[in-house]
This record gives structure tokens, C-alpha cells and sequence, in this order.
């Protein structure tokens, strides 16, 4: 599933969900590299 976080103030990174970290915050993968970051809210449209 894809998700999209923010990794900075106005930094966003869209990738494949790998976990839900203890803080609050989720790990996506990108290629071979996994960012972590706030979730942003989904929009349903």
C-alpha cells in the first residue's frame, strides 16, 4: 500500500508502507531506501 509522509517541513515522500513506528511516525520504502516520517492524512475524496 502506499502511503505519503512528511520527512521535513516542506519535504514529502510517497512509498510502499513497511511499519508504524512507537512515536507516532511510519517507515515507507522507496527503491532501497526506507524513510521515516509523519503521515499525512488520507483524502477520500
Amino acid at each position: 500500500m502506499l502511503r505519503t509522509i512528511m520527512v521535513g517541513s516542506f519535504i514529502s515522500v510517497q512509498g510502499t508502507f513497511v511499519r508504524a513506528l512507537p512515536d507516532g511516525r511510519i517507515s515507507v520504502r522507496v527503491g532501497k531506501t526506507t524513510y521515516s516520517g509523519t503521515p499525512i492524512a488520507r483524502c477520500l475524496g
